[in-house]
C-alpha cells in the first residue's frame, strides 16, 4: 500500500528512525543504575529541586518518566516492580487533603507529570495488588486530580496567575511556573480535566514573561533570563498551542541560532527542555543537536551508568536519560 509524502514524514516525526546503538547503550545503562538505587520505599534520593521544604516527589517522578520513555511496560515489563514501586510511593506521599505532592511546586509539577504518563498505562488493580494498604489507597487518577486541584488552588491565590515554590507563594518564576504547567497540560492530554482557565492564565504568565526577541524573564517583568528560560518557554507555548505568537518565533528563532551554546547554570535542566522544546518547534534542529547531546552524554556517563548533578545522581541521571527519550518517542507528552 502506498502512502503519501506527508504521511511518511509523520510517521517519521511520530515514530523515529531505529534508536541510534550509543542511545541505547547509554540508556540501559542508566536503568541498570536506577534499578540498583531505588530505595526500599520505591523513590530515588538526591537533593531537592529548587526550595521550599523536604521531599523527592518530582525526582521519584522523573525517574518513572526515565522508565517509561524507552517502553518499559508497567503491567508486564522486566521492570515493573521499579515502576509500580515507584508510583505508590508518589501517591503515599501525597497530601490527601490538599493533593500536594511535597516538597516544592518544582517537585509537584514533576510528579504531576510522571503520573500523568504513567496514567491509563498502568493498570490500578496490578499497582496495588498484594499491597497491605490497598483498599484505602487512591487510584492514579484519582492522585491526579487531586494533584491538578493543588496547582489550580495555588494559582487562583496568585496574584501573578503562576507559581513558585510554596503553593501558598504570592509570587511567580518561570522555571517552576513551567514544571507545574507541563504537569497540568499532560494530565489534561491524558484526559484528567483541567480546567481551561487554569491552562490558559499559565500560558499568558508566559506570554508577559517573553520578549517577541525570544528573551524571557526569571520573575517579574519579562526579558533577560538564561536559554533556560528559552527553552521553557518555548516548550509549553508549543505544547499549549500558541506557536502562532511572535514571542514563541522570537525564541525559537534564539534557540535555534546557537544550537552548540550550552546553559553552564543547570546542565541537565537545561539539556532536558532543550530537547522537547527543539524536537516541537524544529525537527532538523532537534536532530542536529540530538547528534551533539548524545555525544557529550556519553563521555558525561560514569562507569555505574549514573550522571553527577548538583542535585544529586538520581536527577543527573533521570534528566540526562529524558534528554535522550525523544530517540524513542513513547511518552504522550513527548508527541507533536
Amino acid at each position: 500500500m502506498s502512502f503519501s509524502i506527508c504521511s511518511a514524514q509523520e510517521s517519521e516525526l511520530r515514530y523515529g528512525d531505529a534508536v541510534p546503538p550509543e542511545v541505547e547503550e547509554i540508556y540501559e545503562r542508566g536503568l541498570q543504575w536506577l534499578v540498583r538505587n531505588q530505595q526500599p520505599d520505591g523513590s530515588w534520593g538526591g537533593s531537592s529541586i529548587g526550595h521550599g521544604g523536604v521531599g523527592n516527589s518530582g525526582i521519584t517522578g522523573m525517574c518513572i518518566m526515565a522508565f517509561l520513555a524507552s517502553g518499559e511496560d508497567p503491567n508486564f515489563g522486566k521492570y515493573r516492580e521499579n515502576i509500580r514501586s515507584a508510583v505508590r510511593h508518589l501517591i503515599r506521599g501525597q497530601d490527601e487533603k490538599t493533593g500536594y505532592l511535597p516538597g516544592s511546586m518544582y517537585h509537584h509539577g514533576f510528579a504531576m507529570l510522571g503520573l500523568a504518563e504513567v496514567y491509563g498505562v498502568l493498570d490500578d488493580e496490578l499497582l496495588w495488588a498484594g499491597e497491605p494498604d490497598a483498599n484505602d489507597q487512591r487510584t492514579i487518577g484519582e492522585a491526579l486530580e487531586l494533584a491538578v486541584g493543588c496547582a489550580a488552588t495555588s494559582q487562583k491565590s496568585n496574584p501573578w496567575g503562576a507559581w513558585r515554590y510554596s503553593p501558598q507563594s504570592t509570587d511567580a518564576d518561570t522555571s517552576v511556573s513551567g514544571a507545574v504547567l507541563m504537569g497540568l497540560l499532560a494530565a489534561r492530554n491524558a484526559g484528567i480535566n483541567v480546567p481551561n482557565e487554569v491552562i490558559d492564565k499559565g500560558l499568558d504568565y508566559f506570554e508577559k514573561m517573553t520578549t517577541r526577541q525570544g528573551s524571557v524573564g526569571y520573575s517579574g517583568i519579562g526579558g533577560g533570563g538564561s536559554r533556560n528560560l528559552q527553552a521553557i518557554s518555548g516548550l509549553v507555548m508549543a505544547i499549549g498551542h500558541r506557536k502562532d505568537l511572535a514571542q514563541y518565533r522570537g525564541v525559537m528563532m534564539q534557540l535555534t541560532s546557537s544550537l552548540e551554546t550550552f546553559e553552564n547554570g543547570y546542565p541537565f535542566y537545561f539539556r532536558y527542555y532543550m530537547a522537547q522544546s527543539l524536537f516541537q518547534g524544529d525537527f532538523e534542529a532537534w536532530q542536529k543537536w540530538n547528534n551533539i547531546t548524545v555525544k557529550q552524554l556519553s563521555a558525561l556517563q560514569r562507569d555505574d551508568g549514573s550522571f553527577q548533578s548538583s542535585h544529586g545522581e538520581a536527577y543527573g541521571t533521570a534528566m540526562s536519560m529524558l534528554a535522550m527519550a525523544l530517540n524513542y518517542r513513547f511518552l504522550p507528552i513527548y508527541e507533536r
